[in-house]
C-alpha cells in the first residue's frame, strides 16, 4: 500500500524534514531503492521535490539518512520496571528488538541489505557502524564488563548475533516462514548462549606465532 498523500500544510523545518522521512521509510519499505522515485516521496509527504531536495538534497542522500534512522538513531534501551536478573534483560532487549521493527519491518530488511543501492562505500560503513554500535549497546544493557566490550573476539560475537537477527527478522517479516514468537524465542536463547557460554567464558588458547 503506497503512502498517503499528506496535505501541504505549515509546518516548522524539523517538522517537515521528519515528515519526509516518514514517507521515505514507509516508501522505500514497499518498493525497491530503483523504483522510488523523489517525485513520489514528495508527493506522499505532500511536499515539492525541490523542497525534498532543500532537505536532502538527491534520492541517494535521502536513503543514507533512512538507514540512519532505521538502523543508528534508535536507541536500544531496558524499561526500568525489568528486574536486574540476566533473563529478565535478555527478554526485554529482544521485545524492545521486534517492537522497534514493528510497522515498519520490510524497510528495516531492505536497508540493513542495502538492496539495491549497489555497492555503494558510504552506506557501506554505515551499515558496519550500525552493527558496531547495536552489539555494543546490547552487550552493555547485559552487563558485559566494559573491559571485554573492547576486546576484537567479543565485538565479533555481537556482531555475528547481530547478523543472525537481521536474517531471523527477514524470515519473520517478509519471507512468513517464522512467527514473531519463533524469531523471539531464537534470538532470546542464542543471546543468552552467547552471554553464559561464550562471552563470560576465556576463548580457546591461541597456538604461538611460529618462527
Amino acid at each position: 500500500m503506497r503512502a498517503a498523500s499528506t496535505a501541504r500544510t505549515r509546518l516548522e523545518p524539523d517538522e517537515r524534514r521528519e515528515q519526509i522521512l516518514r514517507c521515505a521509510i514507509e516508501l522505500f519499505g514497499e518498493h525497491p531503492y530503483a523504483a522510488v522515485s523523489t517525485t513520489e516521496i514528495a508527493a506522499a509527504a505532500g511536499v515539492t521535490r525541490g523542497l525534498l531536495h532543500h532537505y536532502f538534497g538527491t534520492k541517494r542522500e535521502l536513503y543514507v539518512e533512512v538507514v540512519r534512522e532505521m538502523l543508528i538513531v534508535p536507541r536500544m534501551v531496558v524499561p526500568e520496571d525489568v528486574g536486574p536478573g540476566l533473563d529478565e534483560r535478555i527478554d526485554a532487549c529482544v521485545t524492545w528488538l521486534l517492537d522497534m521493527v514493528t510497522g515498519h519491518g520490510l524497510t528495516f530488511v531492505a536497508v540493513a541489505g542495502a538492496e539495491g543501492v549497489g555497492d555503494d562505500p558510504e552506506i557501506e560503513q554505515l551499515l558496519l557502524r550500525a552493527d558496531d554500535i547495536a552489539a555494543r549497546r546490547l552487550l552493555q544493557l547485559l552487563g558485559v564488563d566494559e573491559d571485554l566490550l573492547d576486546t576484537p573476539r567479543v565485538g565479533g560475537l555481537g556482531r555475528a548475533y547481530g547478523a543472525m537477527v537481521k536474517g531471523a527478522i527477514r524470515e519473520w517479516v517478509r519471507e512468513g516462514s517464522l512467527s514473531r514468537a519463533d524469531v523471539h524465542q531464537l534470538l532470546r536463547r542464542t543471546l543468552r548462549t552467547i552471554i553464559t557460554e561464550l562471552v563470560r567464558e576465556p576463548g580457546p588458547a591461541q597456538a604461538p606465532p611460529g618462527p
